[in-house]
């Protein structure tokens, strides 16, 4: 018996001394942490004061996308943009620009989508008969080259004196129309109202 337990110590300080030893060699061989930036979200440029201009298959001014600072982070291949305004023309139908202007905006990179947040407000003047129209918002997601927009926030309407509210909203400036989703309460005053008291 004393024959066994004097060489089970030598074997087991050889096993820990092993299984250490296998141990060091996969904690060294683990790679150094990746110090090249590439994982960082900086800006690889920033532009102020910028304004891009889109036009359509004719060369006619289809928008334009303004912002007061723009920074792009090649990370993720996102570019956040500050104060983004974005005008649509409407020269095939004769109507007013239609303004959506927002405290912040993130572009995609593709440029076909703008995540809208902060004070969203959708602008449409007067025009002929139509009173002006604004929209008000927390967020809208807007899709530029086909002028749609959505939302899913709470939204107010308003157009001279008429009002409606909701939740969500589904914006075609093409076919000039705006569909809140849910939750949908107003007042309109009547057009012939309106010609009485003038």
């Amino acid at each position: 018996m004393k024959h066994w337990g004097s060489a089970l110590f030598p074997l087991s300080l050889l096993l820990v001394l092993t299984l250490l030893t296998f141990w060091l060699r996969y904690a060294t061989e683990l790679g150094e942490p990746n110090r090249d930036g590439k994982n960082r979200h900086d800006p690889d440029y920033i532009l102020s004061d910028i304004v891009l201009r889109k036009l359509d298959e004719n060369g006619q001014l289809k928008y334009t996308l303004r912002a007061v600072d723009v920074r792009h982070y090649p990370d993720d291949d996102t570019t956040d943009l500050v104060s983004p305004n974005l005008v649509h023309q409407n020269r095939k139908d004769g109507k007013p620009p239609v303004t959506i202007s927002a405290d912040h905006g993130r572009l995609s990179n593709d440029n076909d989508r703008v995540d809208l947040a902060g004070n969203v407000r959708i602008y449409r003047p007067p025009f002929g008969k139509d009173e002006e129209l604004t929209a008000t918002m927390n967020e809208l997601t807007a899709f530029p080259d086909d002028e749609t927009a959505f939302t899913k926030s709470p939204v107010l309407i308003t157009q001279g004196k008429s009002w409606v509210k909701g939740v969500g909203m589904q914006v075609n400036n093409r076919a000039q129309t705006y569909v809140i989703e849910s939750q949908a309460v107003g007042f309109m005053e009547s057009k012939h109202t309106r010609k009485k008291n003038s």
